[in-house]
């Protein structure tokens, strides 16, 4: 028997015999061709990408005909296919420069990948993981290869890879896939994000993964722990089918409570906020309570210009149609520094993370900045809308974030267009700096939300994306706690509305802790809604004080979580 660890993506226990997924691989030699063939070899292109479409077409109608939600991502790789300005690049390659259609198809892609390949931010790795599938597909149909996929399994399987593109995730047979175990991939890679859609245990990131398992060998997934075992000995089989038992169990009675409300056991409200990162219609709008995070970076990152304000304003409607009278709050512009875009051209930075980002980078950007603005202002005249402002880090930007507001609103009454005169202004607590005046901030502002994943980075000096210093990356240490209440506090006594948005937010332990702290509402994913319903269900708001308090007394992350995790188990909670 061998263990080998990862990181758990997606929870739950599996058995079964592993199914070794390995793609063909397309190999493209540079090669040129006599310019009499011009003319047959940007024809061959064009045929190419149609066939791709028609390829894609069919996978995205497959999907909506089984009632599956996540044919978006499939769409958005329609939308990489047809980008004009690729087809245009691929196009001067073949024609200008002579290249076989292959080589110009990965000469203009590998470009791109590379553009955006450095960039230490989910959205920016999941559009690089559509790129490279979007790629490999056209090469595929100009090689001529057959298409490999998932769609017809063995029988009842833990998939096994170096790595799954979407398009494998999304056309896998998902009756007979037991886990998924990959040797690349986080938390926030597309293979996590559908696994945990579809309920599938999955483990990523595991080293030597195919050197070690073996085609059809029994194996033990625990995405519980993190943990593989291959061929288990008997004893060790049975002690993990008595764990699978007891944690479906669990996870069928925490299902009970998606369609409830967030209630403490004493019968105290806790808001619960769904997080989106797109304008799609998803179920969970209806067990929400409000939108508490909606990422406007999706416009600027599927699309390969700058939106316009008629791009975003039909967009910011399309969400609060979906909220159905629900408040959503939008937060401005994310990008720079680390995140580049293909089309907006940015100084390279030493230290991203603390650049010219976010509304640093609208402040630099006015009219970029403006036309977001007067686009959120105008979709403020059809629903509940906030306005939300990143990386905040002192009185002087919350200001200048209004005064921009303001010169937004003023070209609007002019024009005659109307808006919501008092709409909600807040921001994101994520640097520590504006965290040690949350009272002073409590004052300038009508709301705030807490990004627990930056501010734990900033406040720990690590950065959350590199896996050599992931273990300082704390995010249940006692000092992020401490912060959380300093912040809690602040609100309350200024009698403003304080959320939670990062991953503590949608963590069921964490968010006990989180009500301890008089935190009202926090916002989450989707699929942590019913599991965090469950765990505050489980306490009256006496008890999350007494644990709050106690966790902020303790010195490591590991007390912290050894302590939580024994007053689950009382609660008979995993």
């Amino acid at each position: 028997m061998v263990k080998l660890e990862g990181t758990a993506v997606s929870q739950g226990i599996a058995a079964g015999k592993v199914y070794i997924y390995r793609p063909s691989s397309c190999i493209v030699e540079e090669g040129h061709f006599p310019q009499e063939e011009k003319e047959a070899r940007l024809a061959e292109f064009d045929a190419a990408v149609k066939k791709a479409a028609e390829e894609l077409a069919e996978v995205i109608q497959k999907m909506r005909e089984t009632g599956d939600d996540k044919a978006e991502i499939i769409e958005a790789h329609l939308e990489i296919l047809e980008d004009e300005e690729m087809a245009e690049e691929i196009h001067g390659a073949i024609a200008d420069e002579l290249l076989f259609p292959d080589c110009a198809v990965k000469k203009v892609y590998d470009k791109y990948i590379a553009l955006l390949g450095n960039i230490e931010d989910s959205l920016f790795q999941e559009r690089v993981a559509d790129m490279r599938d979007v790629s490999g597909r056209i090469l595929r149909v100009l090689q001529g290869k057959k298409a490999q996929d998932l769609s017809a399994l063995p029988g009842p399987s833990i998939i096994a890879a170096h790595d799954l593109l979407p398009s494998d995730t999304a056309t896998m047979d998902k009756r007979n896939v037991l886990g998924i175990v990959t040797e690349i991939g986080g938390m926030t890679s597309h293979s996590a994000i559908l696994a945990r859609s579809y309920k599938i245990p999955a483990v990523l990131g595991v080293p030597s993964l195919l050197d070690t398992l073996k085609e059809g060998e029994e194996c033990i997934l625990d995405a519980l722990e993190g943990c593989i075992y291959s061929s288990p000995e008997v004893e060790l089989k049975q002690e993990f089918e008595d764990k699978r038992k007891c944690y479906l169990d669990s996870m069928n009675k925490a299902e009970h409570y998606l369609e409830q409300e967030g209630l403490l056991s004493d019968g105290q409200k806790i808001e619960i906020g769904l997080n989106i990162g797109s304008d799609q219609w998803c179920e969970e709008y209806r067990y929400c309570d409000f939108v508490g995070l909606f990422r406007s970076e999706f416009l600027y990152m599927h699309s390969s210009h700058m939106p316009s304000e008629e791009d975003q304003y039909k967009a910011y409607i399309r969400v609060l149609k979906h909220a159905a009278g629900k408040p959503v709050t939008l937060r401005t512009l994310d990008i720079g520094g680390d995140k580049t875009l293909s089309y907006y051209s940015l100084p390279k930075e030493e230290n991203p993370f603390l650049g010219k980002r976010a509304l640093r980078l609208c402040f630099a950007e006015p009219e970029l900045f403006k036309t977001q603005l007067r686009a959120a202002l105008r979709a403020s005249a059809e629903g509940r809308l906030n306005l939300m402002f990143p990386m905040v880090g002192s009185l002087e930007d919350i200001r200048k974030a209004r005064e921009a507001v303001e010169e937004a609103k003023e070209e609007l009454r002019q024009e005659r267009v109307p808006f919501d005169e008092n709409i909600k202004l807040g921001i994101m607590i994520e640097i520590p700096s504006i965290a040690e005046i949350a009272e002073l901030a409590a004052k300038e502002v009508d709301f705030a939300s807490v990004g627990t994943n930056d501010l734990t980075q900033y406040l720990h000096a690590a950065d959350r994306m590199n896996a050599d210093v992931c273990a300082y990356y704390q995010s249940f240490s006692p000092s992020v706690f401490r912060v959380l209440r300093r912040i809690a506090g602040a609100f309350r006594e200024a009698g403003k509305p304080l959320s939670v948005c990062g991953e503590l937010g949608g963590n069921p332990k964490a968010a006990v802790v989180l009500a301890g702290m008089g935190m009202t509402k926090m916002s989450m994913s989707g699929a942590n809604m019913a599991r965090v319903k469950q765990a505050l269900s489980a306490f009256t708001f006496e008890e999350a004080v007494q644990i709050a308090e106690a966790v902020c007394g303790l010195g490591s992350q590991e007390e912290v979580l050894e302590y939580i995790g024994r007053v689950f188990k009382e609660k008979d909670i995993i």
